[in-house]
């Protein structure tokens, strides 16, 4: 392959870690290297984070995913409980396996249960479907640390408990999952006939390596307590990655390395902007009292991850940016990157309804956002309420 055309490739794909690498590259030339550039790398989120992505990707090789999703759904027998299942797998399933995992492994576990039912139940349904994961994936991952690369960074520079994290954000994620439940039910209320039970074809088996699930599950446990500060972060991480280096590396291969680089380049750039007076006094005054709208706006335009990254630079109220950022993952396509994930599914197996699929997505996303917003301001109202 030609060589620029390899550049463009890796450029059309990795646009937020070269435009990170950019602003990193710029502000050394304003804040020349020195020796405060190490303190800028938070290295306990980059260790957590390869950790857990290590982790996620030796389970998802290994069939647990798809095994926990095909058992549930032998269970179901209307097309409303097929539907909610999917919805409510990727929902609680990114709490705990991340955002992106969850959709990586469901969606197009979606497209195999939707060729199971037939052409016509794909042709009505799976755009809709697909669109309802995808919120459903960047809603339910944020309730836990773990959901999400901007929780696991904001979680550990807020110094909330884990207790306090989950009743900081568990208003909204009770909320999502409220309009997930009825959206999901609006998708299939006119289809009141049963579906044929889910019967695998052999070639759709799933293998199960138990005996590797069952080391990754415990290798999960470690990142827990790594992430509840029970035990130190090097630890888990020198754990993680020596067990699978020596036992398991193919699982080392699917990690996002480019989100790794990211997070540091972001932190370069952060750090820099911090010792530029003029530019923080300048990001200072726009964010204060205004964290969770700037926090939003921002997630449209470069994405929630990197937003968390840039503003927790020039503001002490972490909460209030892990409420902005996780919201903020609502709205456009790149408001979240793991949105993009869908997207690119479906373009893959629906080339010719992908424009369809985009206006459904943005118009759903606006509406989720919009409601979320109107939470956000409700509890923002009785906390003031409270004080007074």
């Amino acid at each position: 392959m030609d060589l620029r055309v390899r550049i463009c490739k890796f450029l059309k794909k990795e646009v937020v870690l070269c435009v990170a690498f950019v602003l990193a590259v710029i502000s050394s030339f304003l804040i020349h290297p020195d020796k405060k550039y190490i303190q800028y790398i938070d290295f306990r989120t980059l260790a957590i984070l390869f950790s857990l992505m290590s982790v996620m990707a030796g389970l998802k090789l290994h069939g647990a995913f798809d095994f926990v999703g095909r058992k549930m759904l032998e269970k179901t027998k209307y097309l409303w409980q097929v539907i909610l299942t999917l919805v409510l797998l990727t929902f609680f399933g990114s709490m705990l396996i991340t955002n992106d995992v969850a959709l990586i492994t469901f969606v197009p576990f979606t497209f195999v249960v939707f060729n199971l039912l037939g052409e016509s139940y794909r042709k009505k349904q799976v755009l809709w479907v697909v669109c309802v994961q995808t919120i459903a994936a960047n809603l339910g991952s944020m309730l836990t640390p773990l959901g999400n690369p901007q929780n696991l960074y904001l979680y550990g520079k807020s110094e909330l408990s884990f207790g306090r994290f989950l009743l900081l954000m568990l208003p909204y994620t009770l909320t999502a999952l409220a309009l997930l439940c009825i959206w999901s039910f609006l998708l299939c209320v006119k289809e009141k006939k049963k579906v044929i039970q889910m019967e695998w074809k052999s070639e759709e088996q799933v293998f199960c390596n138990w005996k590797k699930i069952r080391v990754y599950l415990i290798l999960f446990g470690i990142c827990l307590l790594a992430v509840l500060h029970i035990i130190d972060y090097r630890i888990s991480f020198l754990i993680v990655l020596l067990l699978i280096f020596l036992w398991d590396r193919k699982s080392l291969k699917r990690v996002d390395y480019s989100l790794l680089l990211t997070f540091v380049a972001f932190f370069i750039f952060i750090g820099n902007a911090g010792r530029i007076s003029a530019f923080s006094l300048w990001l200072n005054q726009i964010i204060e009292g205004r964290e969770v709208i700037v926090a939003v706006l921002a997630s449209q335009i470069i994405s929630n991850v990197p937003t968390a990254l840039l503003l927790s630079g020039f503001t002490n109220k972490i909460s209030l940016l892990i409420i902005g950022t996780n919201l903020g993952g609502l709205g456009t396509l790149i408001a979240s990157m793991a949105s993009l994930i869908s997207y690119r599914q479906i373009a893959q197996e629906e080339t010719e309804r992908k424009g369809k699929y985009f206006l459904i997505f943005t118009i759903s996303n606006v509406i989720f956002l919009l409601i979320l917003l109107g939470v956000w301001k409700m509890t923002d109202l009785i906390k003031l309420c409270k004080f007074y």
